[in-house]
Protein backbone atom coordinates (compact mmCIF):
# COMPACT_ATOMS: atom_id res chain seq x y z
CA UNK A 1 0.00 0.00 0.00
CA UNK A 2 0.89 3.64 -0.60
CA UNK A 3 1.47 5.83 2.16
CA UNK A 4 -2.17 7.18 1.85
CA UNK A 5 -4.02 3.85 1.95
CA UNK A 6 -1.96 3.15 5.13
CA UNK A 7 -2.70 6.13 6.91
CA UNK A 8 -6.20 5.56 5.78
CA UNK A 9 -6.23 2.28 6.67
CA UNK A 10 -5.04 3.43 10.34
CA UNK A 11 -6.95 6.27 11.08
CA UNK A 12 -10.55 4.38 9.89
CA UNK A 13 -9.42 1.61 12.68
CA UNK A 14 -8.02 4.15 15.19
CA UNK A 15 -8.56 7.66 14.72
CA UNK A 16 -10.26 9.41 17.84
CA UNK A 17 -14.04 10.40 17.45
CA UNK A 18 -13.96 13.98 18.04
CA UNK A 19 -17.12 16.32 16.97
CA UNK A 20 -15.43 18.57 14.24
CA UNK A 21 -15.21 15.63 12.73
CA UNK A 22 -18.56 14.40 12.21
CA UNK A 23 -19.81 17.32 10.39
CA UNK A 24 -19.22 18.82 7.32
CA UNK A 25 -20.58 22.19 8.33
CA UNK A 26 -17.88 24.73 7.08
CA UNK A 27 -18.64 27.31 10.21
CA UNK A 28 -18.17 24.27 12.66
CA UNK A 29 -15.12 23.04 11.32
CA UNK A 30 -13.55 26.77 10.59
CA UNK A 31 -14.82 27.52 14.61
CA UNK A 32 -12.80 24.26 15.49
CA UNK A 33 -9.65 25.16 13.44
CA UNK A 34 -9.41 28.40 15.07
CA UNK A 35 -9.51 27.00 18.59
CA UNK A 36 -7.07 24.24 18.15
CA UNK A 37 -4.13 27.08 16.73
CA UNK A 38 -1.98 27.00 19.48
CA UNK A 39 -4.17 24.32 21.03
CA UNK A 40 -4.11 21.15 22.39
CA UNK A 41 -7.52 18.82 21.88
CA UNK A 42 -8.02 18.39 25.37
CA UNK A 43 -8.11 22.25 26.35
CA UNK A 44 -10.24 23.33 22.82
CA UNK A 45 -12.93 20.54 23.76
CA UNK A 46 -14.80 22.36 25.74
CA UNK A 47 -14.44 25.68 24.01
CA UNK A 48 -15.57 24.36 20.65
CA UNK A 49 -18.88 22.83 22.68
CA UNK A 50 -19.55 26.52 24.41
CA UNK A 51 -19.09 27.86 21.17
CA UNK A 52 -21.33 25.71 19.23
CA UNK A 53 -23.87 25.66 21.94
CA UNK A 54 -24.12 29.33 22.60
CA UNK A 55 -23.66 30.21 18.85
CA UNK A 56 -25.19 27.60 16.57
CA UNK A 57 -24.96 29.42 13.84
CA UNK A 58 -22.34 31.82 12.17
CA UNK A 59 -25.00 34.69 12.39
CA UNK A 60 -25.87 34.21 15.49
CA UNK A 61 -21.90 34.40 16.26
CA UNK A 62 -21.27 38.08 14.33
CA UNK A 63 -24.03 39.00 16.58
CA UNK A 64 -22.28 38.50 19.65
CA UNK A 65 -21.19 41.28 21.72
CA UNK A 66 -17.12 41.78 21.59
CA UNK A 67 -16.67 41.44 25.40
CA UNK A 68 -18.89 38.31 25.33
CA UNK A 69 -16.72 36.49 23.17
CA UNK A 70 -13.30 37.86 24.80
CA UNK A 71 -15.03 36.35 28.37
CA UNK A 72 -15.78 32.69 26.28
CA UNK A 73 -11.98 32.95 24.88
CA UNK A 74 -10.71 33.32 28.43
CA UNK A 75 -7.64 30.79 29.03
CA UNK A 76 -7.30 29.88 25.25
CA UNK A 77 -4.88 32.60 25.09
CA UNK A 78 -3.52 34.12 21.43
CA UNK A 79 -6.37 36.51 22.19
CA UNK A 80 -5.95 37.86 18.52
CA UNK A 81 -7.42 34.88 17.68
CA UNK A 82 -10.78 35.42 19.17
CA UNK A 83 -10.90 39.60 17.64
CA UNK A 84 -10.12 37.72 14.12
CA UNK A 85 -12.83 35.04 14.91
CA UNK A 86 -15.76 37.79 15.34
CA UNK A 87 -14.72 40.08 12.55
CA UNK A 88 -14.58 37.13 10.02
CA UNK A 89 -18.24 36.44 11.35
CA UNK A 90 -19.31 39.53 10.43
CA UNK A 91 -17.92 39.90 7.06
CA UNK A 92 -19.41 36.23 5.97
CA UNK A 93 -22.59 37.22 7.63
CA UNK A 94 -22.71 40.88 6.03
CA UNK A 95 -20.92 41.00 2.86
CA UNK A 96 -21.34 36.95 2.09
CA UNK A 97 -24.81 37.05 3.15
CA UNK A 98 -23.99 34.13 6.05
CA UNK A 99 -22.49 31.93 2.86
CA UNK A 100 -19.43 30.54 3.63
CA UNK A 101 -16.55 30.29 1.26
CA UNK A 102 -16.67 27.42 -0.56
CA UNK A 103 -13.10 26.89 -2.27
CA UNK A 104 -9.07 27.45 -1.13
CA UNK A 105 -8.93 30.81 -2.47
CA UNK A 106 -11.73 32.84 -1.00
CA UNK A 107 -11.18 30.53 2.40
CA UNK A 108 -7.69 31.92 2.53
CA UNK A 109 -8.63 35.62 1.65
CA UNK A 110 -11.01 35.49 5.14
CA UNK A 111 -9.29 37.23 8.23
CA UNK A 112 -6.94 34.65 10.59
CA UNK A 113 -7.09 31.92 7.86
CA UNK A 114 -3.84 30.92 6.80
CA UNK A 115 -2.89 27.98 4.19
CA UNK A 116 -3.15 25.54 6.69
CA UNK A 117 -6.67 26.53 8.18
CA UNK A 118 -7.58 26.99 4.13
CA UNK A 119 -6.17 23.69 3.34
CA UNK A 120 -8.35 22.16 6.13
CA UNK A 121 -11.42 23.91 5.81
CA UNK A 122 -11.33 23.19 2.13
CA UNK A 123 -10.56 19.67 2.55
CA UNK A 124 -12.82 18.99 5.60
CA UNK A 125 -15.93 20.66 4.53
CA UNK A 126 -15.92 20.66 0.69
CA UNK A 127 -13.55 17.00 0.05
CA UNK A 128 -11.24 19.39 -1.97
CA UNK A 129 -7.40 18.25 -2.72
CA UNK A 130 -5.30 20.54 -0.63
CA UNK A 131 -2.87 18.84 1.90
CA UNK A 132 -2.83 20.44 5.44
CA UNK A 133 0.81 21.07 6.88
CA UNK A 134 0.59 22.07 10.63
CA UNK A 135 3.28 20.77 13.44
CA UNK A 136 1.80 17.34 13.05
CA UNK A 137 2.04 16.95 9.69
CA UNK A 138 5.66 18.56 9.02
CA UNK A 139 7.08 16.21 12.17
CA UNK A 140 5.56 13.00 10.26
CA UNK A 141 6.65 13.97 6.82
CA UNK A 142 10.22 14.80 8.31
CA UNK A 143 10.72 11.85 9.50
CA UNK A 144 9.34 9.52 6.88
CA UNK A 145 11.76 11.20 4.06
CA UNK A 146 13.88 11.85 6.86
CA UNK A 147 14.27 15.66 5.55
CA UNK A 148 17.60 17.48 6.52
CA UNK A 149 16.28 20.83 6.19
CA UNK A 150 14.73 22.86 9.15
CA UNK A 151 10.87 22.86 8.86
CA UNK A 152 10.66 26.45 10.06
CA UNK A 153 12.77 28.18 7.34
CA UNK A 154 11.71 29.09 4.52
CA UNK A 155 13.22 26.24 2.36
CA UNK A 156 12.29 23.36 4.76
CA UNK A 157 8.40 24.39 4.41
CA UNK A 158 8.69 24.21 1.03
CA UNK A 159 9.99 20.48 0.89
CA UNK A 160 7.18 19.88 3.72
CA UNK A 161 4.54 21.34 1.72
CA UNK A 162 5.80 20.04 -1.66
CA UNK A 163 5.89 16.26 0.01
CA UNK A 164 2.64 16.71 1.29
CA UNK A 165 1.06 18.04 -2.21
CA UNK A 166 2.47 14.90 -3.23
CA UNK A 167 1.48 12.04 -0.76
CA UNK A 168 -2.02 13.71 -0.22
CA UNK A 169 -5.19 11.17 -1.30
CA UNK A 170 -6.89 12.79 -4.46
CA UNK A 171 -9.82 10.54 -3.74
CA UNK A 172 -10.40 10.86 -0.29
CA UNK A 173 -8.09 14.04 0.81
CA UNK A 174 -10.17 14.97 4.33
CA UNK A 175 -9.55 11.15 5.56
CA UNK A 176 -6.25 11.73 4.65
CA UNK A 177 -5.37 15.14 6.30
CA UNK A 178 -7.08 13.83 9.44
CA UNK A 179 -4.92 10.85 9.69
CA UNK A 180 -1.58 12.33 9.40
CA UNK A 181 -2.19 15.30 11.52
CA UNK A 182 -3.27 12.10 14.05
CA UNK A 183 -0.59 9.83 13.84
CA UNK A 184 1.56 12.82 14.52
CA UNK A 185 -0.96 13.89 17.66
CA UNK A 186 -1.18 10.12 18.74
CA UNK A 187 1.66 7.74 17.51
CA UNK A 188 4.31 10.02 15.93
CA UNK A 189 5.01 12.28 18.35
CA UNK A 190 7.95 15.13 19.23
CA UNK A 191 8.96 12.74 22.23
CA UNK A 192 9.37 9.51 22.75
CA UNK A 193 7.06 8.35 19.28
CA UNK A 194 5.81 5.11 19.46
CA UNK A 195 7.22 3.86 16.33
CA UNK A 196 6.35 0.29 16.79
CA UNK A 197 2.81 0.68 16.27
CA UNK A 198 3.18 3.30 13.56
CA UNK A 199 1.29 2.39 10.29
CA UNK A 200 4.27 3.71 8.02
CA UNK A 201 7.25 2.05 10.26
CA UNK A 202 8.29 0.13 6.89
CA UNK A 203 8.27 3.68 4.70
CA UNK A 204 10.15 5.96 7.42
CA UNK A 205 13.65 6.70 6.08
CA UNK A 206 14.76 8.05 9.66
CA UNK A 207 13.40 4.83 11.06
CA UNK A 208 15.90 3.41 8.84
CA UNK A 209 18.74 5.80 9.25
CA UNK A 210 18.54 5.91 12.80
CA UNK A 211 17.50 9.76 13.03
CA UNK A 212 14.05 9.31 13.87
CA UNK A 213 15.07 11.74 17.39
CA UNK A 214 16.83 13.99 15.28
CA UNK A 215 13.98 15.19 13.00
CA UNK A 216 12.47 17.36 12.49
CA UNK A 217 15.38 20.15 12.66
CA UNK A 218 14.08 23.15 14.08
CA UNK A 219 16.69 26.81 14.30
CA UNK A 220 15.95 28.44 17.78
CA UNK A 221 13.57 30.94 17.78
CA UNK A 222 14.83 34.71 19.57
CA UNK A 223 15.04 34.97 23.04
CA UNK A 224 11.88 36.34 24.94
CA UNK A 225 11.56 39.52 25.70
CA UNK A 226 11.35 40.11 29.31
CA UNK A 227 8.88 42.51 30.41
CA UNK A 228 7.85 43.78 33.81
CA UNK A 229 4.77 44.81 35.12
CA UNK A 230 3.89 46.13 38.67
CA UNK A 231 0.12 46.03 39.01
CA UNK A 232 -2.08 48.79 41.68
CA UNK A 233 -5.22 47.07 42.82
CA UNK A 234 -7.67 49.28 43.64
CA UNK A 235 -10.19 48.20 46.27
CA UNK A 236 -13.13 49.84 47.81
CA UNK A 237 -15.38 47.73 50.28
CA UNK A 238 -17.36 46.73 47.30
CA UNK A 239 -15.68 47.08 43.82
CA UNK A 240 -12.47 46.68 42.39
CA UNK A 241 -10.61 48.98 39.45
CA UNK A 242 -9.54 47.76 36.38
CA UNK A 243 -9.05 48.97 32.90
CA UNK A 244 -9.42 47.50 29.72
CA UNK A 245 -6.58 47.26 27.20
CA UNK A 246 -7.63 48.76 24.20
CA UNK A 247 -4.05 49.44 22.78
CA UNK A 248 -2.55 47.07 20.26
CA UNK A 249 -0.54 45.09 22.61
CA UNK A 250 -0.95 41.64 24.27
CA UNK A 251 -4.56 41.09 25.50
CA UNK A 252 -6.09 43.59 23.85
CA UNK A 253 -9.31 43.88 24.53
CA UNK A 254 -9.46 41.74 27.88
CA UNK A 255 -9.20 43.64 31.43
CA UNK A 256 -6.50 43.76 33.67
CA UNK A 257 -5.18 47.08 36.64
CA UNK A 258 -3.03 49.49 36.39
CA UNK A 259 -0.29 49.26 35.45
CA UNK A 260 3.95 50.66 35.96
CA UNK A 261 5.45 49.04 33.55
CA UNK A 262 9.24 48.65 33.02
CA UNK A 263 10.60 49.76 36.40
CA UNK A 264 12.94 46.50 37.84
CA UNK A 265 12.12 47.13 41.12
CA UNK A 266 10.21 49.63 42.34
CA UNK A 267 9.63 50.80 45.95
CA UNK A 268 5.95 51.12 47.32
CA UNK A 269 6.40 54.94 47.17
CA UNK A 270 6.73 54.89 43.47
CA UNK A 271 3.76 53.00 43.03
CA UNK A 272 1.83 55.60 44.98
CA UNK A 273 3.15 58.37 43.88
CA UNK A 274 1.74 56.72 40.05
CA UNK A 275 -1.74 56.20 41.84
CA UNK A 276 -1.86 60.09 42.86
CA UNK A 277 -0.73 60.79 39.53
CA UNK A 278 -3.18 58.39 37.59
CA UNK A 279 -6.42 58.99 39.92
CA UNK A 280 -6.30 62.47 41.98
CA UNK A 281 -10.09 61.88 43.02
CA UNK A 282 -8.91 58.45 45.08
CA UNK A 283 -7.78 58.05 48.85
CA UNK A 284 -5.49 55.48 49.75
CA UNK A 285 -6.75 54.30 53.10
CA UNK A 286 -4.37 50.95 53.39
CA UNK A 287 -0.79 51.00 52.07
CA UNK A 288 0.78 47.75 51.71
CA UNK A 289 4.42 46.84 52.61
CA UNK A 290 4.99 44.34 49.29
CA UNK A 291 3.53 43.58 46.39
CA UNK A 292 0.99 41.19 47.76
CA UNK A 293 1.57 38.33 44.87
CA UNK A 294 4.59 37.52 42.07
CA UNK A 295 4.18 35.73 39.28
CA UNK A 296 6.27 35.29 36.01
CA UNK A 297 3.96 34.88 32.98
CA UNK A 298 5.46 32.84 29.90
CA UNK A 299 3.97 33.85 26.11
CA UNK A 300 5.13 32.98 22.56
CA UNK A 301 7.70 35.63 22.95
CA UNK A 302 7.46 37.48 25.94
CA UNK A 303 8.24 36.40 29.88
CA UNK A 304 6.41 39.00 31.90
CA UNK A 305 7.05 39.72 35.50
CA UNK A 306 4.49 40.64 37.49
CA UNK A 307 3.94 42.22 40.70
CA UNK A 308 0.61 43.14 42.30
CA UNK A 309 -0.06 45.43 45.01
CA UNK A 310 -3.42 45.62 46.75
CA UNK A 311 -4.41 48.91 47.94
CA UNK A 312 -7.82 49.98 50.04
CA UNK A 313 -8.72 52.91 48.74
CA UNK A 314 -12.20 55.38 48.28
CA UNK A 315 -13.13 57.63 46.29
CA UNK A 316 -13.84 58.40 42.09
CA UNK A 317 -11.84 57.52 39.11
CA UNK A 318 -14.21 59.60 36.95
CA UNK A 319 -16.74 59.85 34.53
CA UNK A 320 -14.04 60.00 31.57
CA UNK A 321 -11.70 57.77 33.10
CA UNK A 322 -9.58 54.86 31.02
CA UNK A 323 -10.53 52.84 34.12
CA UNK A 324 -13.80 50.16 35.19
CA UNK A 325 -15.32 50.27 38.82
CA UNK A 326 -16.07 46.39 38.61
CA UNK A 327 -18.28 45.38 41.67
CA UNK A 328 -16.93 42.18 43.53
CA UNK A 329 -20.10 39.96 42.59
CA UNK A 330 -19.37 40.76 38.78
CA UNK A 331 -15.59 40.53 38.61
CA UNK A 332 -16.29 36.91 36.92
CA UNK A 333 -18.52 38.74 34.19
CA UNK A 334 -15.56 39.99 32.37
CA UNK A 335 -12.70 39.03 30.76
CA UNK A 336 -9.10 38.63 31.77
CA UNK A 337 -5.76 37.40 31.02
CA UNK A 338 -5.00 34.22 32.60
CA UNK A 339 -2.37 35.95 34.65
CA UNK A 340 -4.78 38.24 35.86
CA UNK A 341 -7.40 35.80 36.37
CA UNK A 342 -4.79 33.64 38.53
CA UNK A 343 -3.87 36.42 40.82
CA UNK A 344 -8.00 37.00 41.61
CA UNK A 345 -8.38 33.10 42.66
CA UNK A 346 -5.55 33.01 44.49
CA UNK A 347 -6.22 36.42 46.64
CA UNK A 348 -10.32 35.08 46.82
CA UNK A 349 -11.50 37.73 44.55
CA UNK A 350 -13.28 35.03 41.73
Amino acid sequence: MEIDERLIYWYLREGRDLPWRNTRDPYKIWLSEIILQQTRVEQGMSYYETFINTYPTIGLLADAKDDKIMKIWQGLGYYSRARNLLETARYIQNELDGIFPQNYAEIIKLKGVGPYTAAAISSFAFRLPHAVVDGNVSRVLSRVFDVEHAINSSEGKKVIQALADECISKKEPDTYNQAIMELGAMVCKPKNPECHRCPLKSKCLALKNGTVKNRPIKIKGKKARVRHMDYAVLETADHVIFRKREEKDIWQGLHDFAAVEEVNEPQESYMRSFIGREFPDLRIVQIPAAPEKQYTHILSHQKIKARFWRYSVDGFIGENSLYLSIPKNQIEEIAVPRLVHKYLEDVSLV
